[in-house]
Order: structure tokens, then C-alpha cells, then sequence
């Protein structure tokens, strides 16, 4: 295979096959608008000639991995050379099922593939491609370790060929020189197994960086259809009369309940979801959590607390973390149906260099004498919607809302397992020093009507979405206008003048961010709700400034509040 020897614009290019329809096209102008050099080409022939000049990555419809031209692909990977591994981004047809056996075939001689559902979600895209390319860019590297190992290799033995030429006389020397040389060589083999071992670090890094990224998109969907379910039971339960109706919407609200704490765990793994960090006492943790764990165990397992006195607060979402131990608890309680010993201990301790920055962490560990994990796997327990129980048994999030917890607390989780010896879940949490109660709460308001004449402009790019929360506030009482997307909003919001904005986060063209900059510079003082479903955090804490943040999926009485609260606050305000 040839190869340039520095990374340039070939080496980075994406070549996109996808002959029928419009697609070639589409990502081809998508890419190249987010920085991607790229390439479209017509067949497999054009794509073995491009790919043996060079390519970073390949973006190919399934419906040509039939034409038989496919064979040519898979005899240029084949041959590939022993550092390159390069990657596929297969465009599948909705609903992700591989229909024949051919195909599913044709998918493990290519290897290295991320599969993609159509239509295309375009965030999903450009994330496939960063992720294929800087896969690609790893290969490389490794390329150059290789080829500086060769030539080590090569200067060794040379060297070693000159000493056997010296004579007898200089025994002494060649024998000092050969010593030296081994020694050279042990440090390049140490060398080189400690870059490999790190590279398999990054792979599982990358790798559960891609995941967190899939599902947190997930997500947002998912909790946007949520909306509109629970604002339409919120409505019923507030409205109808019908004792049967009631009871009925009351059954569904609780069932979105139950999925916005599904979405919930998504967000934890994936990073999004914004934790309530604090200083929490891990005494009163435990004890909070004790009961539910006992109950969730059964009589047939011995359940233990113990907590190092050197270890009092560690940075945590309590409530998230409560949902952490009793998640572990019901999969040791799964690993051990004969009865057996669970054992949960906090302590002060200094993790490894390779698994965390330095610093005095806490250390949680939940520990079982179950049936343990097949080393085989056990890469995997983090890994979303992964589990060995039965269909209907599991969700395969449990272990992932701990893994995504653990990671945007500022530590991490770990597993350690031996078969027929038992499982530990390692927690790794920032340890606090100081402790300050804020874990108090005011009482939650009680929905009420408001007098008519408060007007509120929602801007939301989800139909049904929008006119859920539109239905909701003229229900309690307000005057309502609305707009599909930022542009519209900020027209809406230059003619009407009302006295609340809500805006949801992700929007396409105008997005809620840049509306509501421009709302505080055009409207200083105007009190703004953003309501979201998943959203990269850090980018909502720059235009927070004292604004709301709804999280969907929201109930009525949470909407009623925030509103109230946003109003009052701005009520309280002195006059700039």
C-alpha cells in the first residue's frame, strides 16, 4: 500500500460512494462545510485508485456493498499493512437491520466500520467522521513507531555485524559495546509496549467518547416526544372532570416520569446532564440509601456499610449517586440468587497515576461475592444498553448512569472482577474538606392561575413541542405568542414586547444561545426561560446569566414555577 510519509490533505480525505439518489451529494457539501476535505466517487473501481494514492476514511451506502466490484475493496484491505486498520462509515436504511447474510459478511471483511442510520442526523455525521479520522491519525502514528522501530532494528543489526568483524584483541570491547546495544534495545521493546498500551487506552477513550456522544442524542429526541405526552396529561389532569380520564392520564404521566429518569440515566453516561455537584456527606448517604438497598436485596443477602474516618464529603450529585448504589445493589443482588455478601465502603485514597489527575480522592466500592464477570467482557459492563441478563430483565443502563456519574462528578468507575470469587464497582469522587448544608429545599410552589395580562413568548422548532407548552400556559392563565425558530422569535419578540421568553436550546439556523444574547443586549432586564433536552452544558452556562433552565421533560407545576419564578425575580429587581 502506498503511503505519503507526512500527513497532508490526502491523507484526511473522506471519499463518499453512494451512487443513487442524492446523498453523494448531501454529505459531500455537509462536510465540506465543517472543514472535511472529501471526495465523491462513482464506483469501487475509482475508490481502490483513490485509496492507494491516500484517504483518511470512507462514507459508503450500503445498497453498493452488492455490486460485486466490492471484492477489489476487500482484496486492497487485505493488504493492507500491519498498522493500518482504516475506517468505514456505513449509511444503513431506517431501522438498522442488515437484511442478508451476504451483507452482514461483506460488513466483517471490512472491519473497521460505524454504521449509520438514514435519514442522517447531521450532528451524528460530523461526529462519525472526527471520530473515523482521528482513528485514522492514530494509525499513522503508529505507522511512524514502527518504521523508527525498523530502523532501530536495522542500526542493531549493523552494529552487531561490525562487532563480530573485530578481532580477537578487542574481545573486551565488543563484549561492553554488545552490553550497551541489549541495554538500547530492552529500553526500545519497554518503550514501545508502554506506547501501545497507552494507544489501547485512547482506543477505549475514543470509543466510549463516540457512545456517550449516540446516546446523549438519543436523548434529546426521546425527551422531546416525552414533552408532549406529559403536557398533554398535566392538561387533562387539570381540566377534565372525568374521573376515568383522570385516572387514565394520571397512569401515563407517571409512565413519562419513569421515562425522563430513562433519558436521565442516557444524559449521566453520555456527560450532558448537568449534576447538582456538592459537598456531600457520605454518612448521611449511606443512611439514605440503607433501607432501599436492604429491601431491593432480600433476606438471602447480608448487606454491610463501612466508612473510613479519614473520609467524611466528597463532590457528588446526592441523588444521582443514591441512584448509583441502588442500581449496583440489584446487579450484585442478580449475581448472588443463592444469597451471599454485599459489602459498601467509603475511604480516602490516591488513585493510580493512569486513571486519574493527582490529588486525594474518595473511593466508594461496592463489592459482591456473586458469580463474577468473564474477563471477555468485562470491557463491555459500561458500555450503554449492555447486559447479560434475560430480555425484559435489565436495561443495560445501570452500570453506564455510574460509569457517566462518576466522569462528570470529576473521578471515575472501574471494575474489578474474578470468576467464582465475586465483582467490585470502584467509584472515584472528588473527597471535600468543607461541608455546607445546602441541601435544604423550599417547598415546591402550588400551581396556580395567574391574572390575564402576563404575555410570554415561546420559541420552540418542535410542533408539537411548542404547541404542548403554548396549551399548558394559556391553561394558567397567560397571554401566549409563539415562533418556530430563532429568526421568527426574535421578530416576535421585537413586535409583542412580553414579559417572559422561552426558548428551547438547540434550534437550527438561530440557536436559543444566540437569541438569547441578543434578547439581553435589545431587552436588558427580560426574564428568559431555555428549555432543553440535552445540551452541551458548558455552551448553556455562558448565556445563563441568570436565566432558567427547564429541563425536558417538565411537568405543568414544574413550568407553572419556573415562570412564576422568572417573573418574580425580575419583579425584584431594582430598576436599572
Amino acid at each position: 500500500m502506498l503511503m505519503p510519509d507526512d500527513n497532508n490533505a490526502l491523507d484526511e480525505r473522506i471519499l463518499i460512494l453512494a451512487p443513487h439518489g442524492r446523498d453523494a451529494e448531501v454529505i459531500y457539501q455537509f462536510l465540506l462545510r465543517n472543514g472535511f476535505e472529501c471526495g465523491a466517487i462513482p464506483h469501487f473501481d475509482a475508490m481502490v485508485n483513490e485509496l492507494s494514492t491516500s484517504a483518511g476514511a470512507c462514507v459508503i451506502a450500503e445498497e453498493t456493498l452488492q455490486d460485486s466490484s466490492v471484492r477489489q475493496l476487500i482484496d486492497w484491505l487485505n493488504a493492507q499493512e500491519p498498522w493500518s486498520d482504516f475506517p468505514f462509515v456505513i449509511l444503513i436504511s431506517k431501522g438498522g437491520s442488515v437484511a442478508s447474510s451476504a451483507t452482514r459478511s461483506i460488513f466483517d471483511q471490512l472491519g473497521n466500520i460505524v454504521l449509520l442510520e438514514r435519514p442522517l442526523n447531521s450532528e451524528t455525521l460530523r461526529s462519525a467522521a472526527s471520530s473515523a479520522l482521528r482513528g485514522r491519525r492514530r494509525q499513522y502514528d503508529m505507522r511512524k513507531i514502527l518504521q523508527d522501530r525498523m530502523q532501530a532494528t536495522e542500526k542493531l543489526r549493523d552494529s552487531q555485524a561490525q562487532l563480530l568483524q573485530l578481532n580477537e584483541t578487542l574481545e573486551s570491547r565488543i563484549e561492553e559495546r554488545t552490553r550497551a546495544l541489549a541495554q538500547a534495545n530492552d529500553r526500545l521493546m519497554n518503550e514501545v509496549i508502554e506506547r501501545e498500551r497507552v494507544q489501547q487506552a485512547m482506543v477505549q477513550f475514543q470509543k466510549m467518547e463516540a457512545m456517550g456522544r449516540l446516546t446523549g442524542g438519543i436523548a434529546h429526541d426521546f425527551n422531546n416526544l416525552l414533552n408532549v405526552i406529559q403536557g398533554s396529561m398535566d392538561l387533562i389532569l387539570l381540566l377534565s372532570k372525568d374521573d376515568i380520564a383522570r385516572r387514565k392520564a394520571e397512569v401515563a404521566r407517571r409512565a413519562c416520569e419513569r421515562g425522563g429518569k430513562l433519558t436521565g440515566q442516557l444524559l449521566a453516561y453520555s456527560r450532558n446532564q448537568r449534576l447538582d455537584l456538592r459537598s456531600t456527606d457520605v454518612l448521611a448517604l449511606f443512611e439514605g440509601v440503607r433501607e432501599l438497598m436492604k429491601t431491593s436485596l432480600g433476606t438471602l443477602i447480608e448487606l454491610n456499610f463501612e466508612i473510613d474516618d479519614e473520609l467524611e464529603f466528597v463532590m457528588a450529585d446526592k441523588n444521582q449517586m443514591e441512584m448509583a448504589l441502588l442500581n449496583l445493589a440489584i446487579n450484585a443482588r442478580d449475581a448472588m440468587p443463592l444469597g451471599g455478601r454485599l459489602t459498601v465502603r467509603a475511604s480516602r485514597a490516591i488513585p493510580p497515576e493512569d486513571l486519574l489527575p493527582p490529588g486525594t480522592y474518595g473511593l466508594i466500592t461496592v463489592t459482591d461475592t456473586g458469580h463474577g464477570i468473564a474477563p471477555n467482557i468485562l470491557a463491555k459492563v459500561f458500555e450503554p444498553f449492555f447486559t447479560t441478563k434475560g430480555v425484559g430483565k435489565g436495561t443495560g443502563l445501570g452500570l453506564s448512569q455510574v460509569y457517566g456519574m462518576a466522569q462528570q462528578s470529576g473521578g471515575t468507575a472501574r471494575v474489578l472482577s474474578e470468576i467464582d470469587v465475586g465483582t467490585t464497582i470502584e467509584i472515584w469522587l472528588r473527597a471535600a474538606e468543607d461541608f455546607s448544608d445546602t441541601d435544604k429545599q423550599g417547598a415546591f410552589p402550588v400551581l396556580r392561575m395567574v391574572a390575564a395580562g402576563t404575555r410570554i413568548l415561546v420559541v420552540e422548532d418542535d410542533d408539537s413541542v411548542r404547541q404542548s407548552m403554548v396549551e399548558s400556559l394559556e391553561a394558567l392563565g397567560y397571554v401566549v405568542s409563539q415562533a418556530a425558530d430563532g429568526e421568527a422569535g426574535l421578530r416576535e419578540l421585537r413586535r409583542e414586547k412580553p414579559n417572559l421568553m422561552i426558548t428551547d436550546y438547540l434550534m437550527p439556523g438561530m440557536t436559543g444561545a444566540k437569541l438569547v444574547d441578543i434578547a439581553n443586549q435589545e431587552f436588558p432586564g427580560l426574564p428568559m426561560i431555555i428549555a432543553t433536552g440535552y445540551a452541551d452544558m458548558e455552551a448553556i452556562d455562558q448565556v445563563i446569566e441568570g436565566n432558567t433552565i427547564l429541563r425536558k421533560p417538565f411537568q405543568l407545576v414544574e413550568l407553572a414555577s419556573s415562570v412564576d419564578q422568572a417573573l418574580r425575580r425580575c419583579a425584584d429587581q431594582p430598576p436599572a
